[in-house]
């Protein structure tokens, strides 16, 4: 929630505004319902930008107190844009204004798609949609980058994605536009389209700049990206770091082959970056029967994919001490070929759901090994070691990286939180 504001009233429109004191952060108009911000916004000709938060959503803090309240931030938004925040949640701590938006948060949720957290909408004097980004961002120079996109035809995403549906236009740089302009609003369902449809324009689908677009736009076997980085993974992996396009291709397989095979026709369905899973649990999978379904497609991945679907379905179980041990038979198979964010996606899994002291300290060493190369400050990754190192009872030793990471995020409050706790030797995890 934000926090250190002054309140100062507009004589204009007696609405109110906040301010970050001192920093001279985002100013953002209270006391308004939407039909009035819209109202103002075209009389003062004035884009609008839509601070879509969550109480329970620890990012949107994070974005308040290291980037909305930042000087810098505060310079840019002020002078361009009708600032508001917006609550898409309901508590019982809810204040007047809180609940007088109840109807206008409800209405702009369901109007705009919103169901990840924070959430930033940009409409312009016409109050009408233009840019999204979702997600945060972890400087205020970053997220003014991005912002910048709002005010340029050339670069909303929703102008667009106007165009791009009407079929006037389809150049590589157009589409280049668009793909990043989609990144940015996890619109991840369109990237897959918009990739296929640039790749057709590149005569050397393998320059640095086309390997990265192929990474975000293949979801399917049937994407164009998806054969390129199967016949290509040395030049990929060079491009997009150890073990990405085998990422990719197990998240492919594993989405159109292992998930309805372990679920009884079920799927996956993605939510910003939160993944739901449908269809009922396969109590008795045949692993035999699923390998040779992927002998006969897709032979040299059917045993890499294979090992890697047992930790899955132990996860779909809840069967925490069978996860460690398919995790571990798998690592120890293919460790060599997986990237950073699947190593720390198997330690964390331990860290959060087992107490074993073999199978912390296994995961330990996974965490380590996903920090090399450029994954070597990685705060997320950084952050895993130190909490394992820390419930693993090696103290000093999870003290000194959590520092280390406090100084890299520029003394994050969450991570300083936690180092807090660490010094006092309070549970963690």
């Amino acid at each position: 929630m934000p926090k250190f504001f002054i309140i100062l009233i507009v004589s204009l429109s007696s609405a109110f505004i906040t301010k970050a004191q001192d920093k001279g952060g985002i100013q953002f108009l209270h006391g308004l319902s939407w039909d009035q911000v819209k109202e103002k916004a075209k009389s003062e000709n004035k884009y609008i930008f839509l601070d879509g938060f969550t109480t329970w959503c620890a990012p949107c803090r994070a974005m308040e107190k290291n980037v909305l309240s930042q000087k810098a931030t505060g310079d840019f938004f002020n002078s361009r844009f009708l600032n508001i925040k917006v609550q898409f949640d309901v508590t019982k701590a809810d204040n007047n204004e809180v609940k007088n938006w109840y109807k206008d948060a409800e209405a702009i949720q369901k109007d705009y798609l919103v169901n990840s957290y924070p959430t930033y909408l940009f409409f312009n004097p016409n109050g009408e949609l233009v840019h999204r980004i979702a997600g945060g961002s972890p400087t205020p120079e970053e997220f003014i980058t991005m912002a910048k996109d709002a005010l340029n035809p050339g670069s909303q995403y929703y102008m667009l994605k106007k165009q791009y549906e009407s079929g006037v236009k389809r150049d590589p740089e157009f589409l280049r536009s668009f793909i990043r302009a989609a990144e940015v609003a996890h619109e991840n369902k369109a990237i897959p389209d918009i990739v296929n449809d640039y790749l057709i324009t590149q005569t050397d689908q393998l320059t640095d700049e086309n390997l990265r677009i192929i990474s975000i736009g293949t979801s399917k076997t049937s994407d164009r990206g998806f054969n390129i980085l199967k016949n290509n993974r040395a030049k990929a992996d060079a491009v997009l770091g150890v073990g990405k396009s085998g990422e990719i291709i197990r998240g492919v397989l594993t989405d159109e082959i292992v998930v309805p095979f372990l679920r009884n026709g079920g799927h996956v369905e993605r939510h910003g970056p939160m993944l739901m899973y449908t269809g009922e649990i396969n109590n008795n999978p045949d692993w035999k029967v699923l390998k040779e379904k992927l002998d006969k497609q897709y032979p040299e991945f059917s045993d890499e994919v294979t090992m890697a679907a047992m930790p899955l379905y132990c996860q779909f179980k809840n069967d925490w001490p069978k996860y460690a041990e398919y995790a571990a038979s798998f690592i120890n198979k293919y460790g060599h070929r997986l990237s950073g964010d699947t190593l720390n996606s198997y330690a964390w899994d331990i860290l959060i759901n087992l107490n074993d002291e073999k199978c912390l300290e296994t995961a330990t060493a996974w965490s380590k090994l996903s920090l090399s190369g450029r994954n070597e400050k990685n705060p997320g990754f950084l952050f895993t070691y130190a909490s394992l190192l820390y419930k693993s009872g090696k103290r000093e030793d999870a003290i000194s990286v959590q520092k280390d990471l406090v100084k890299l995020s520029n003394k994050n409050e969450g991570y300083l939180q936690v180092l807090n706790k660490m010094e006092k030797g309070e549970k963690v995890f």
